[in-house]
């Protein structure tokens, strides 16, 4: 069996889509690489996503889809995120309860991955839902369209694409998850780094309708790129790959050659920690992503926060002060500086914005550094690549105690600590500071975001 297939034996399900064919490990059932729209190939590669027709024949579900990242944005990451081959990229994976639990219907937590919105894989170990699905949770893991393919802003193409990609999933949710034994009237969004960012946005949207309930952003941002400067960029990038800047001129490579080219011109330049990535003006995102926020979305409980450290860890001697000192200033204003403005963009929402601050440091990566969150937060501290980012011995009591409040929000419940306003000293919950209690309630851990201006950044 190879690696990213799911283990057990077959198990169908028959949804609006067509048949599924997936794996049951005991309670457990694995439906993985389900195409949600048609592939973004040809004339559908710059246009909006188109959704998949019903599959004619039973649709093998066994192992991971294609990832629309065909190479990692770095050589090292801190996330196992495998490239993988294929067209059709616009795929999700679900994996969900045993369907005669008698918790049924459950409800979903739909998974947007990061990286900058440039690299990223659906099909990461980190990612996988095993644990949600033991405590009643349908979990959702969604892929979309990256870099310039994603939301490169082009003469003559939707923008946003990337966005339009996780809607489209939404909808496939909306019409399908019920025959996986999830609740489409309780659906969570939520992801990490650029995915926190794509969830905020999406909450902001206009757009976005009902299509999901619940909201939750890991480490995101008000990630918005200004269209003039992502223009500026593809003319460069088009530059160095001997191409007009147009649909036509990058339509004529392949996403692998436009990848490359977009991950070297940044190794080379610093034109800030995003050089691709949501622009506000048009259906989608109409104002920036704070304003949006404050009219859109209030309905929607809101739970978001940030590790400690973010860029601003790293073991003394490995990173030498300058490279510190701009961590810090990514850090504090492009990731920790966000969970206070979103608080006071929602200050008068009828729904409540909760704050949490992630401060285990990893013995490793010397802080608590960015990404490394995840494995307690899915609470997979089993997980490959887990040791080479968390030692041998992460505290097993810090992932049972943030998994469960996870998984308290996603099925309803209202965090045990007390929602943000956004104004100085409000609460939030302190997961892993060392000497404390695994999580513990305190005020002020936002108060002061210093305002400065960051330098670039590694996404993990």
């Amino acid at each position: 069996m190879h690696s990213l297939d799911a283990p057990g034996e077959p198990v169908t399900v028959h949804a609006p889509a067509g048949t599924v064919v997936g794996r049951r490990t005991g309670r457990i059932r694995r439906f993985l690489g389900i195409p949600f729209a048609e592939a973004p190939i040809g004339a559908r590669r710059f246009a909006a996503p188109v959704p998949r027709g019903r599959f004619t024949e039973p649709f093998d579900a066994s192992r991971h889809g294609a990832t629309s990242q065909t190479v990692p944005l770095f050589e090292t990451t801190t996330i196992p995120e495998p490239s993988l081959p294929g067209d059709d990229v616009l795929n999700l994976g679900v994996v969900a309860p045993d369907p005669d639990d008698d918790r049924a219907p459950f409800p979903v937590l739909v998974w947007i991955h990061g990286g900058g919105f440039l690299a990223g894989s659906p099909a990461s170990p980190w990612y996988d839902g095993r644990a949600f699905a033991r405590d009643g949770v349908v979990c959702v893991t969604v892929g979309y369209r990256l870099g310039v393919d994603g939301f490169g802003p082009l003469d003559g193409v939707p923008t946003n694409l990337g966005l339009r990609d996780l809607l489209l999933a939404l909808d496939w949710v909306q019409e399908n998850i019920a025959a996986f034994g999830g609740d489409p009237g309780r659906v969570t969004v939520a992801g990490q780094s650029a995915g926190g960012g794509a969830v905020l946005a999406l909450l902001s949207s206009p757009a976005a309708g009902r299509r999901f309930h619940r909201a939750v952003s890991l480490s995101g941002g008000l990630f918005e790129v200004g269209e003039g400067a992502a223009r500026d960029f593809l003319v460069r990038l088009g530059d160095r790959l001997g191409v007009p800047p147009t649909r036509a001129g990058f339509g004529g490579l392949t996403v692998d050659r436009v990848q490359r080219g977009v991950h070297l011109l940044r190794s080379e330049r610093s034109d800030g920690p995003l050089v691709l990535g949501p622009v506000v003006g048009d259906d989608i995102l109409p104002v920036p992503i704070a304003d949006g926020l404050a009219v859109h979305g209030g309905g929607v409980p809101l739970l978001l926060g940030a590790t400690g450290d973010e860029f601003d860890g790293g073991t003394p001697g490995i990173r030498d002060a300058a490279a510190r000192a701009a961590g810090t200033r990514v850090t504090d204003t492009l990731f920790r500086a966000a969970c206070p403005r979103a608080a006071a963009s929602r200050r008068d929402a009828p729904a409540g914005t909760w704050l949490y601050s992630f401060e285990w440091p990893s013995p490793v990566l010397g802080g608590a550094v960015h990404c490394v969150d995840i494995p307690f937060f899915f609470d997979v501290l089993d997980a490959p690549g887990t040791a080479q980012a968390l030692g041998a011995r992460p505290p097993a009591q810090l992932a049972t105690s943030m998994h469960g409040d996870l998984v308290a929000f996603v099925h309803g419940r209202s965090p045990a600590w007390e929602s943000a306003t956004g104004r100085p000293g409000d609460p939030a919950r302190e997961y892993g500071r060392p000497g404390a209690a695994p999580a513990a309630d305190t005020t002020g851990v936002f108060d002061p975001v210093v305002p400065v201006v960051s330098e670039a950044a590694e996404e993990c």
